[in-house]
């Protein structure tokens, strides 16, 4: 199970599926159907039936039932792009046997996972891990979730003595731009519920998830010649820095863990003429979710009022919180707590301080948990997995379906 979980991630990752936020094409970049036909070449040799890439660049297939008695139909998704926040990889570094120290990723930037940094990697002594080259990402989110879905059916198909129902499996675009399930036909992929592979480290099972929004500021600045600006200039990056510290500074992500929420600065550019921030904003409680909004709301209004009518904002919601969806139907993460049971593994259920395909496919009627698929510092060159938590969500997967 080892080599294949490794042969099939090395081969995955080697694609190139970076989404773009800028794109007007959906998916939003040509190298994702690139690779969902070639998963879909892949999931037919593996003998999946009703396989399949739609118009959106979805690839889905079934694992017909093997048994007689009447089992619920489950579907397992994970997502094929990886985050623009860097480059991917073409192949991991591997280091077997972990001696539980640091690793060098990359002598010459000095880039290294130190135990002081990362001090959950004494976890992972003795085992296999996959690591970036400490230049780019790795693609362990969600290429990892992939290789295990993959590599589940692939076990299911060669030991039908396991009796299950119905299994669909569905790979989604986009979902690092927040939409990987903006045209995913629930109906079509007719499942009663689902998991995403998409979570981080061993034992991680999650049915709650930020609510979440972007929000755009753009700001108009008066550019005049500097030696002729008295009264006159209106320094727009300014105003822009003046916007920004009226945030609070304890809810940015670096101040903030678990139900906490936070405003994230993901991007800024800007001259004395135009300027714009751009923000996420999260939380999980939908009320302090909206508070936030009405913040960013107050801030412009303030600000308008200082410097009349050079500040306007969007702001977008993307997804929302899917525990009030999933808690009328807590049995599937039930079945998700006891499969990991059965594989030896203590289930740690947390809140995503994130957000993944399952909470849009929640409100579109499909009940999504999300379980492990083992990766760790997800969308930077610090990422790595062991390939033993790999092996094991390939044991979850097995176990969820099994029949009851």
């Amino acid at each position: 199970m080892k080599k294949n979980l490794l042969d099939r991630f090395t081969k995955y990752i080697s694609y190139a599926t970076t989404s773009d936020e800028n794109s007007e094409t959906y998916p939003s970049t040509e190298g994702q159907l690139v690779f969902g036909d070639f998963l879909v070449e892949e999931l037919k040799k593996l003998g999946l039936q009703e396989v399949e890439k739609d118009q959106y660049g979805y690839v889905t297939a079934t694992l017909p039932a093997n048994c007689e008695d009447k089992q619920p139909v489950i579907g397992f998704i994970s997502h094929f792009d990886t985050a623009p926040d860097m480059p991917g990889i073409a192949a991991p570094r591997i280091i077997e046997n972990y001696d539980g120290g640091d690793i060098m990723l990359d002598a010459e930037s000095n880039t290294a996972l130190t135990l002081t940094d990362f001090p959950e990697l004494s976890d992972y002594k003795g085992q296999t891990l996959l690591t970036t080259d400490g230049k780019t990402l790795l693609g362990a989110d969600d290429k990892a979730g992939i290789a295990e879905i993959v590599c589940a059916m692939e076990y299911l198909l060669k030991h039908p003595e396991i009796k299950h129902g119905k299994i669909r499996v569905g790979f989604t675009p986009d979902e690092e731009i927040g939409k990987g399930v903006l045209f995913f036909n629930v109906e079509k992929f007719g499942c009663d519920f689902a998991y995403t592979m998409d979570g981080g480290a061993i034992g991680e099972l999650e049915y709650e998830n930020f609510n979440a929004a972007s929000a755009c500021i753009n700001i108009q600045g008066r550019n005049i010649h500097p030696g002729y600006a008295k009264g006159k200039m209106v320094n727009s990056q300014l105003i822009a820095m003046e916007f920004n510290a009226l945030l609070p500074e304890f809810e940015r992500p670096q101040n903030t863990q678990d139900y906490e929420g936070f405003y994230l600065l993901i991007h800024m550019e800007g001259t004395v003429e135009n300027s714009q921030l751009r923000y996420i904003i999260r939380d999980h409680d939908r009320q302090k979710f909206e508070e936030k909004k009405q913040l960013i709301q107050q801030i412009v209004d303030f600000l308008n009022i200082k410097y009349p009518g050079r500040v306007s904002c969007e702001i977008k919601d993307q997804y929302y919180n899917m525990r009030e969806m999933v808690e009328p139907v807590f049995f599937v993460v039930e079945r998700a707590e006891k499969a990991m049971r059965d594989a030896g593994i203590e289930p740690k259920v947390q809140p995503i301080r994130g957000g993944t395909d399952g909470a849009n496919l929640s409100f579109k009627g499909l009940p999504c948990p999300n379980i492990f698929a083992g990766g760790h510092n997800f969308h930077g060159k610090y990422e790595y997995v062991p390939l033993e938590s790999m092996e094991k969500a390939v044991e979850v997967i097995v176990n969820i379906c099994k029949e009851r």
